[in-house]
Protein backbone atom coordinates (compact mmCIF):
# COMPACT_ATOMS: atom_id res chain seq x y z
CA UNK A 1 0.00 0.00 0.00
CA UNK A 2 2.65 2.53 0.90
CA UNK A 3 4.07 1.74 -2.98
CA UNK A 4 0.81 2.79 -4.16
CA UNK A 5 0.30 5.74 -2.20
CA UNK A 6 3.79 6.81 -3.16
CA UNK A 7 3.03 6.09 -6.99
CA UNK A 8 0.11 8.79 -6.81
CA UNK A 9 1.81 11.85 -7.86
CA UNK A 10 3.70 10.42 -10.88
CA UNK A 11 0.42 8.72 -11.94
CA UNK A 12 -1.80 11.95 -11.56
CA UNK A 13 1.25 14.05 -13.43
CA UNK A 14 1.17 11.33 -16.04
CA UNK A 15 -2.77 11.40 -16.69
CA UNK A 16 -2.26 15.95 -16.60
CA UNK A 17 0.77 15.37 -19.07
CA UNK A 18 -2.23 13.60 -21.40
CA UNK A 19 -4.91 16.37 -20.82
CA UNK A 20 -1.90 18.57 -21.71
CA UNK A 21 -0.81 16.91 -25.11
CA UNK A 22 -4.39 16.19 -26.31
CA UNK A 23 -5.31 20.08 -25.88
CA UNK A 24 -2.61 20.58 -28.25
CA UNK A 25 -3.12 18.25 -30.39
CA UNK A 26 -6.63 18.82 -30.86
CA UNK A 27 -6.42 23.22 -30.63
CA UNK A 28 -7.68 23.38 -27.06
CA UNK A 29 -6.75 26.30 -25.04
CA UNK A 30 -4.41 25.41 -22.42
CA UNK A 31 -5.69 24.47 -19.51
CA UNK A 32 -9.69 24.28 -20.84
CA UNK A 33 -9.90 20.70 -19.40
CA UNK A 34 -10.14 20.20 -15.61
CA UNK A 35 -9.55 16.88 -14.42
CA UNK A 36 -12.09 15.52 -11.64
CA UNK A 37 -10.03 12.50 -9.75
CA UNK A 38 -12.23 9.74 -8.86
CA UNK A 39 -11.65 8.72 -5.53
CA UNK A 40 -14.61 6.16 -4.41
CA UNK A 41 -13.50 3.33 -3.41
CA UNK A 42 -9.96 4.94 -2.50
CA UNK A 43 -8.09 5.39 0.60
CA UNK A 44 -8.03 9.27 2.14
CA UNK A 45 -3.65 8.41 2.09
CA UNK A 46 -4.15 8.40 -1.22
CA UNK A 47 -6.26 11.24 -1.80
CA UNK A 48 -4.40 13.07 0.44
CA UNK A 49 -1.39 12.38 -1.65
CA UNK A 50 -2.93 13.77 -5.00
CA UNK A 51 -4.07 16.46 -2.82
CA UNK A 52 -0.56 17.52 -2.22
CA UNK A 53 0.90 16.93 -5.39
CA UNK A 54 -1.84 19.61 -6.78
CA UNK A 55 -4.96 18.31 -7.07
CA UNK A 56 -8.21 19.73 -5.62
CA UNK A 57 -11.23 18.48 -7.09
CA UNK A 58 -12.18 14.50 -5.87
CA UNK A 59 -15.07 13.14 -6.85
CA UNK A 60 -17.29 10.60 -4.82
CA UNK A 61 -19.96 7.72 -5.56
CA UNK A 62 -21.40 6.82 -2.32
CA UNK A 63 -22.73 9.29 0.48
CA UNK A 64 -21.72 7.67 3.23
CA UNK A 65 -18.02 6.59 1.85
CA UNK A 66 -17.38 10.47 1.10
CA UNK A 67 -18.18 11.66 4.54
CA UNK A 68 -16.20 9.57 6.15
CA UNK A 69 -13.16 10.92 3.89
CA UNK A 70 -14.88 14.55 4.27
CA UNK A 71 -14.24 14.50 7.68
CA UNK A 72 -10.53 13.27 8.12
CA UNK A 73 -9.49 15.59 5.30
CA UNK A 74 -11.57 18.76 6.10
CA UNK A 75 -8.53 20.51 7.24
CA UNK A 76 -7.45 20.38 3.12
CA UNK A 77 -10.29 22.76 1.75
CA UNK A 78 -11.07 19.85 -1.01
CA UNK A 79 -13.66 20.14 -3.32
CA UNK A 80 -16.08 17.43 -3.46
CA UNK A 81 -18.00 16.46 -6.64
CA UNK A 82 -20.82 13.67 -6.40
CA UNK A 83 -20.85 11.68 -9.45
CA UNK A 84 -22.66 8.35 -8.50
CA UNK A 85 -26.77 7.63 -8.64
CA UNK A 86 -28.14 9.92 -6.52
CA UNK A 87 -30.84 8.32 -3.80
CA UNK A 88 -33.87 10.63 -2.20
CA UNK A 89 -32.45 9.30 1.10
CA UNK A 90 -28.92 11.02 0.80
CA UNK A 91 -29.73 14.29 -0.95
CA UNK A 92 -29.67 16.05 2.23
CA UNK A 93 -26.11 14.59 2.99
CA UNK A 94 -24.75 15.35 -0.85
CA UNK A 95 -26.98 18.91 -0.41
CA UNK A 96 -24.79 19.66 2.71
CA UNK A 97 -21.78 18.22 2.26
CA UNK A 98 -21.09 18.57 -1.55
CA UNK A 99 -19.60 21.43 -3.70
CA UNK A 100 -21.14 19.66 -7.68
CA UNK A 101 -22.91 16.80 -8.03
CA UNK A 102 -22.70 15.86 -11.97
CA UNK A 103 -25.83 12.92 -11.97
CA UNK A 104 -29.06 14.88 -11.63
CA UNK A 105 -32.19 13.38 -13.52
CA UNK A 106 -34.98 13.41 -11.40
CA UNK A 107 -36.74 16.60 -10.55
CA UNK A 108 -38.08 15.37 -7.40
CA UNK A 109 -34.06 15.12 -6.41
CA UNK A 110 -33.52 18.81 -7.60
CA UNK A 111 -35.80 20.10 -5.74
CA UNK A 112 -34.65 18.40 -2.41
CA UNK A 113 -31.14 19.35 -3.52
CA UNK A 114 -32.16 23.06 -3.87
CA UNK A 115 -33.95 23.16 -0.55
CA UNK A 116 -31.78 20.85 1.73
CA UNK A 117 -28.80 22.95 0.37
CA UNK A 118 -27.55 25.23 3.55
CA UNK A 119 -27.80 29.13 3.41
CA UNK A 120 -24.41 29.68 4.44
CA UNK A 121 -23.10 27.57 1.25
CA UNK A 122 -23.38 28.70 -2.27
CA UNK A 123 -25.50 27.25 -4.80
CA UNK A 124 -24.54 23.49 -5.46
CA UNK A 125 -23.38 23.12 -8.58
CA UNK A 126 -25.05 20.94 -10.99
CA UNK A 127 -24.57 18.99 -14.23
CA UNK A 128 -27.69 16.67 -15.71
CA UNK A 129 -26.89 13.43 -16.65
CA UNK A 130 -27.71 12.43 -19.71
CA UNK A 131 -28.52 8.42 -21.00
CA UNK A 132 -27.89 9.41 -24.54
CA UNK A 133 -27.81 5.67 -25.97
CA UNK A 134 -31.01 4.74 -23.81
CA UNK A 135 -29.48 1.93 -21.78
CA UNK A 136 -32.25 0.13 -19.76
CA UNK A 137 -31.13 0.62 -15.92
CA UNK A 138 -28.91 3.12 -16.37
CA UNK A 139 -29.21 6.55 -14.73
CA UNK A 140 -29.41 9.67 -16.85
CA UNK A 141 -32.63 11.42 -18.85
CA UNK A 142 -32.99 10.87 -22.46
CA UNK A 143 -31.69 13.36 -25.00
CA UNK A 144 -35.42 14.59 -25.51
CA UNK A 145 -36.21 15.24 -21.92
CA UNK A 146 -33.31 16.90 -21.15
CA UNK A 147 -34.49 20.56 -22.42
CA UNK A 148 -37.69 20.74 -20.11
CA UNK A 149 -35.66 19.15 -17.20
CA UNK A 150 -33.82 22.19 -17.15
CA UNK A 151 -36.43 24.57 -17.54
CA UNK A 152 -37.85 23.16 -14.96
CA UNK A 153 -34.62 23.40 -12.97
CA UNK A 154 -33.70 26.41 -13.38
CA UNK A 155 -35.47 28.62 -10.96
CA UNK A 156 -34.67 26.31 -8.14
CA UNK A 157 -32.92 29.10 -5.86
CA UNK A 158 -30.18 26.80 -4.69
CA UNK A 159 -28.78 25.00 -7.43
CA UNK A 160 -26.57 25.97 -9.91
CA UNK A 161 -27.05 24.42 -13.73
CA UNK A 162 -23.63 24.62 -14.94
CA UNK A 163 -23.57 21.67 -17.94
CA UNK A 164 -23.99 17.92 -18.83
CA UNK A 165 -22.63 14.90 -17.95
CA UNK A 166 -22.43 11.51 -19.92
CA UNK A 167 -21.25 7.90 -19.34
CA UNK A 168 -21.16 6.39 -22.59
CA UNK A 169 -20.68 2.19 -23.08
CA UNK A 170 -16.95 1.08 -23.47
CA UNK A 171 -15.98 0.70 -26.84
CA UNK A 172 -12.74 0.01 -29.19
CA UNK A 173 -13.10 2.04 -31.85
CA UNK A 174 -12.05 5.57 -31.91
CA UNK A 175 -14.25 7.27 -34.12
CA UNK A 176 -17.15 4.75 -32.01
CA UNK A 177 -15.54 6.62 -28.32
CA UNK A 178 -16.18 10.18 -29.94
CA UNK A 179 -19.74 9.85 -31.22
CA UNK A 180 -21.60 10.34 -27.35
CA UNK A 181 -19.93 12.64 -26.99
CA UNK A 182 -20.28 14.86 -30.31
CA UNK A 183 -23.94 14.14 -29.10
CA UNK A 184 -23.61 15.70 -26.09
CA UNK A 185 -21.90 18.26 -26.97
CA UNK A 186 -24.54 19.05 -29.65
CA UNK A 187 -27.34 18.34 -27.94
CA UNK A 188 -25.79 21.23 -25.15
CA UNK A 189 -24.98 23.54 -28.10
CA UNK A 190 -29.37 23.41 -29.01
CA UNK A 191 -30.63 23.82 -25.45
CA UNK A 192 -28.17 26.62 -24.34
CA UNK A 193 -28.92 30.06 -23.88
CA UNK A 194 -27.35 33.15 -22.93
CA UNK A 195 -29.19 33.33 -19.31
CA UNK A 196 -28.16 29.62 -18.97
CA UNK A 197 -25.22 28.37 -20.90
CA UNK A 198 -24.36 25.30 -19.83
CA UNK A 199 -20.38 25.72 -20.07
CA UNK A 200 -19.80 22.59 -18.49
CA UNK A 201 -19.39 19.11 -20.45
CA UNK A 202 -18.49 16.17 -17.99
CA UNK A 203 -16.92 13.13 -19.96
CA UNK A 204 -14.48 10.76 -20.51
CA UNK A 205 -12.62 9.04 -18.25
CA UNK A 206 -8.91 6.82 -18.28
CA UNK A 207 -9.82 5.29 -21.66
CA UNK A 208 -11.41 7.71 -23.84
CA UNK A 209 -10.27 11.02 -22.35
CA UNK A 210 -8.74 11.99 -25.39
CA UNK A 211 -12.16 11.10 -27.36
CA UNK A 212 -13.67 13.06 -25.19
CA UNK A 213 -11.37 15.57 -25.03
CA UNK A 214 -11.55 16.18 -28.87
CA UNK A 215 -15.10 16.65 -28.85
CA UNK A 216 -15.35 19.64 -26.16
CA UNK A 217 -15.22 17.75 -22.89
CA UNK A 218 -14.38 20.76 -20.42
CA UNK A 219 -14.12 18.00 -17.20
CA UNK A 220 -12.53 14.47 -17.38
CA UNK A 221 -13.26 12.09 -14.10
CA UNK A 222 -10.34 9.45 -13.58
CA UNK A 223 -10.07 7.31 -11.36
CA UNK A 224 -7.76 3.79 -10.95
CA UNK A 225 -5.06 6.41 -13.97
CA UNK A 226 -4.51 8.31 -11.04
CA UNK A 227 -5.03 5.97 -7.78
CA UNK A 228 -4.04 2.29 -8.95
CA UNK A 229 -6.55 -0.40 -8.04
CA UNK A 230 -9.31 0.50 -5.62
CA UNK A 231 -10.11 -0.88 -2.94
CA UNK A 232 -12.10 -4.67 -2.78
CA UNK A 233 -15.52 -4.20 -2.06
Amino acid sequence: MVRLIQGVPARLAAVRERIRVAEDRLGRKPGSVALLAVSKKQEVAKIRAAFTAGQTAFGESYAQEAAEKMDALETLGVQWHFIGRIQGNKTRQIAERFDWVHSLCNLKHARRLSEQRPAHLPPLTACVQVNLDLEPGKAGLPPAQVADFITACAGLPRLKLAGLMTLPAPVEDEEARRRPFRALRLLRDRIATPALPLPVLSMGMSADLEAAIAEGATMVRVGTAVFGPREAG
